[in-house]
């Protein structure tokens, strides 16, 4: 066995592998080290989703000449000295990993610039090698250019995702990174276009606004808490506003984004019986502990960490946050206080003896024919009136015939909407849920819910295989905000969605408008929202499978999408409808995930009821 020390550009490779995963990892650490440099300005510039271009351009402080080609050598890190520093780490960088790696598999250009130089320098790698540095005029600060991600290492590239799906993941770094900072400002440009210019911000919820929409920040309430183990602000939702799709749950500790499933169960338990099974609230929870009580270098992009105890810190989230959905009246609560409120009287049961209660009787004028004295009452009636018809003067042209007290039968009266209020004599609804029909070994009963996602099932399946679909028109346009990286999804799958019967564009760079959905589909605003962020559920997976599966997948989940947002079944008639169009698609009598549509009660099983 022959055991030999790799080279350094392999092992730079190798470690690239951990830590620049796609080109938002590259995003990721080039916006971090420009906080970290104390900029006040990060624009982000992508071309081709970060395939051809991307581009991170701060006003920090910039690095001198031997700086700038040291900073691309394994392990350079300006923020630690001594093995103490690692337990005081209050910076996103400092494994000094980060420019190495990227240099590894990219073709990297630096030009920098520090306040006191007069002029700064160019410095250009590739493949782990520098290949120059030299002097150039430049702003101050640092300006990174990483071009061609993954050139030398071809099945990388080819592994990447499509260009929506790549800059969606960009969105949410540069998201990620301008929460943490809202007194800095962030732009980012894609293909030439801007998508984000977000200025420094006076507070949190004013950055939430400008990067995640108003209708967001209308939707969350404030949450703080200080202890001697941990200080808890941020923001969470209203339970009212939950929504299937997970997206905008952000956990913070000093400053740096992290992932926690286990601090995530701590939230969903304070919404416990506050909202549906299946929903997840959004939330902005910024911790600040003793950096000696955690650990952040427990993984190479730094998105997991480690506590020292993580089960006070659970009870403490969760009292918090429980706290401050009860002030918002959002929870369970007794009110005690009971100073200033007026005495509502109880009535005993024999108030009436003591209180009578006169009860209005009203006149009857037996007398009283309205054939009689034009309608008018008689003189003597107790109902009689003021009122006294005045000489008819026979000059004045009548304003119409007089009509006849009788109106001639007509044999055919009612036929005009006899097919519409008829009810059908063989359709009964059960609570809305089941019709129930006869059949000749006794009585079918037909799950509507069901045998709508059936029927939309063979629909859909048809409608991607034939490119023919049929939309139903909204008569109001409905626009639902979904984000920045949630259009991407749109974009990526419009060719198919309007394939299915969905009309829906782009309207700006956050929102989109339905102007139409599949038949089926209710065009109600409300359902309409609802159904737009469970496409975005269905969207955001990975669809790896064969062709045919994956179509069958999707058609399965937009049947059962359809079912549930669809305007619900309310007379015979319709259910009737309903079993027709049932009864023609290939298998009636199950769903295409297996579950019954259709069941038969034998007329032996009615005859033992009685």
């Amino acid at each position: 066995m022959d055991i030999r020390i790799l080279p350094s550009n392999i092992a730079n490779m190798i470690a690239a592998g951990e830590v620049v995963q796609r080109p938002a990892s590259v995003v990721k650490e080039l916006m971090e080290n420009a906080v970290d440099a104390g900029a006040d300005q990060v624009t982000v510039v992508i071309q081709d989703s970060g395939r051809t271009l991307i581009q991170v351009i701060d006003n920090g402080c910039g690095m001198s000449p031997d700086e700038a080609v040291l900073c691309f050598e394994r392990h350079a890190t300006s923020k630690l000295y001594t093995a103490e520093d690692l337990h005081n780490i209050l910076t996103f960088g400092f494994r000094g990993e980060a420019l190495a790696s990227i240099a590894a598999v990219a073709e990297v250009t630096l030009k920098t610039r520090r306040e006191e130089d007069e002029v700064g320098c160019q410095v250009e790698y590739a493949d782990s090698r520098h290949l120059s540095t030299e002097e150039v005029a430049t702003a101050r600060g640092a300006n990174f250019s990483v071009r061609n991600l993954f050139y030398n290492v071809p099945a990388r590239r080819k592994f990447l995702k499509s260009d929506n799906v790549e800059f969606k993941h960009i969105v949410t770094e540069f998201t990620r990174v301008a929460l943490t900072r809202p007194d800095i400002g962030f732009t980012l440009t894609h293909n030439g276009k801007d998508v984000y210019v977000l200025k420094p911000a006076k507070s949190l919820k004013f950055r939430i606004q400008d990067t995640l929409g108003s209708n967001l920040a209308n939707e969350v309430v404030d949450v703080q808490a200080d202890t001697t183990v941990v200080s808890i602000r941020g923001f969470v939702g209203r339970p009212d506003a939950a929504r299937k799709m997970l997206g905008n749950q952000y956990f913070f500790i000093n400053g740096r984004y992290f992932k926690s499933p286990y601090l995530h169960k701590a939230v969903m338990k304070a919404y416990e019986n506050l909202i549906p099974d299946g929903y997840t609230p959004t939330y902005f929870i910024y911790l600040d502990v003793d950096p000696q009580a955690v650990d952040v270098n427990v993984h190479p992009t730094k998105t997991e960490i480690k506590f020292e105890d993580d089960s006070v810190l659970f009870q403490i989230l969760y009292a918090c946050i429980r706290e401050t959905l009860g002030k918002n009246s959002f929870g369970e609560s007794i009110d005690f206080d009971r100073e200033g409120v007026p005495d509502i009287p109880a009535f005993g049961k024999n108030f009436d003896e003591f209180h009578p209660v006169a009860e209005p009787q009203p006149g009857l004028d037996m007398s009283y024919n309205p054939f009689d004295n034009d309608g008018f009452p008689s003189v003597a009636s107790p109902f009689s009136n003021s009122f006294t018809p005045g000489p008819v003067d026979e000059s004045m042209p009548k304003a119409m015939p007089s009509m006849p007290h009788y109106v001639e039968k007509r044999d055919d009266y009612g036929k005009l909407f006899e097919d519409k209020l008829a009810p059908s004599k063989t359709v009964l609804m059960l609570q809305g849920r089941y019709a129930i029909t006869s059949a000749r070994s006794g009585l079918m009963v037909v799950n509507i819910n069901r045998a709508m996602e059936r029927i939309l099932y063979d629909r859909f399946l048809d409608a991607m295989s034939k490119n023919a679909h049929v939309t139903q028109t909204a008569l109001f346009p409905v626009s639902v905000q979904v984000g920045v990286e949630n259009m991407c999804l749109f974009e990526e799958h419009s060719q198919m969605l309007a394939a299915l019967g969905f009309d829906i564009a782009p309207f700006g760079t956050d929102t989109v408008v339905v102007n139409g959905v599949p038949e089926g589909y209710s065009a109600e605003a409300g359902k309409v929202q609802t159904m737009i962020g469970d496409l975005l559920l269905i969207l955001s997976e990975d669809h790896n499978a064969l062709p045919e599966v994956m179509i069958a997948n999707l058609a399965a989940r937009f049947a059962r999408l359809g079912s549930l947002s669809g305007d619900p079944v309310t007379n015979p008639s319709e259910a009737q409808r309903l079993i027709d169009q049932l009864f023609a698609c290939e298998n009636p009598e199950y769903t295409s995930t297996g579950r019954r549509v259709v069941s038969i009660i034998p007329t032996e099983e009615i005859e033992k009821k009685f």
